[in-house]
């Protein structure tokens, strides 16, 4: 019947209220990246969920990444495409097409369908948050000193920005881009500049959006998931290998950002409808949370 399906949905709704009225008024940093962004059903299903966060008295905050749509413009300038450690190596014709990318291809696009659910949304330039220096590393066993080219470090952030938006209930959509003491723009990875950011803000929560379902024992197995982790397991999760590879910079940055104050740090599989709001809304979640040590 008709009636009983309306019970349900209603039924759900009372089952979000005490997560809704524990969240009102908190900032949840969200890293918007991956395959979340090239698929549209999963950018618009993520997106959705950020303006319903708004809309319940949340305050939702993105970073953005933008990795294919900056390599494909590149591809079309006739440049090149090099990584390093998984970083792009970024001279000054590349920082010219990843701002611009960001700036004026997929900033705006999230913000449209942003606008599109019913929410405020509005670019925040990154060169107004992040301050950054330029990253440098010197490999401990060969001496070797490598380097990105404008690629950098966040050393601090100015929330000034963000917190107006906050203030005019308008979601920050925040590019990845800072600068440094002289003024030059810097890439950073969206990961990192998501935690400085939370870092900056305090905020509640932090969610990495992934490929994978969070955290698995298992890597063959997508249902050995892992909901909770405290910063000791991940210690030990690192000795047995069962935490590596690609996984290894996303865990260090939560463990990072709990360290800095961030409440608790959450790792969503992007591709799985409204995961936002199952990981937040619900008591066991959908994906991995990584939480301090009682």
């Amino acid at each position: 019947m008709m009636v009983d399906a309306f019970i349900a949905k209603a039924d759900v709704l009372i089952q979000a209220l005490p997560y809704i009225q524990n969240f009102r008024g908190e900032t949840i940093v969200v890293k918007f990246g991956g395959s979340a962004m090239e698929d549209k059903s999963h950018h618009d299903s993520i997106l959705s969920d950020v303006a319903f966060m708004e809309c319940v008295g949340m305050r939702p905050v993105i970073v953005h990444g933008g990795g294919k749509a900056i390599s494909k413009r590149i591809d079309e300038r006739g440049l090149v495409s090099r990584f390093v450690d998984g970083l792009r190596l970024t001279d000054a014709a590349t920082i010219d097409v990843v701002e611009d990318v960001l700036t004026h291809e997929v900033n705006p696009g999230i913000v449209a369908v942003l606008q599109s659910n019913g929410a405020r949304a509005e670019l925040v330039r990154g060169t107004d948050v992040f301050r950054v220096t330029k990253r440098v590393e010197t490999d401990p066993d060969t001496g070797e000193v490598k380097e990105w080219g404008f690629v950098g470090d966040c050393e601090s952030v100015n929330t000034e920005r963000v917190l107006d938006c906050f203030s005019r209930d308008v979601v920050p959509v925040v590019t990845p881009i800072g600068l440094d003491s002289d003024g030059q723009r810097y890439n950073i990875n969206a990961d990192s500049a998501a935690v400085a950011l939370a870092k900056g803000l305090l905020a509640r929560k932090l969610a990495f959006l992934s490929d994978i379902p969070g955290i698995l024992s298992d890597m063959e197995d997508p249902d050995s998931l892992i909901s909770t982790l405290t910063v000791s397991d991940v210690d030990n999760l690192i000795q047995r290998k069962v935490i590596a590879g690609g996984m290894l910079p996303k865990v260090f940055s939560a463990v990072e950002a709990l360290h800095s104050g961030v409440k608790k740090v959450h790792i969503i599989d992007g591709r799985l409808s409204h995961s936002l709001l199952l990981e937040i809304f619900t008591e066991k979640g959908v994906g991995t949370e990584i939480i301090h040590d009682n």
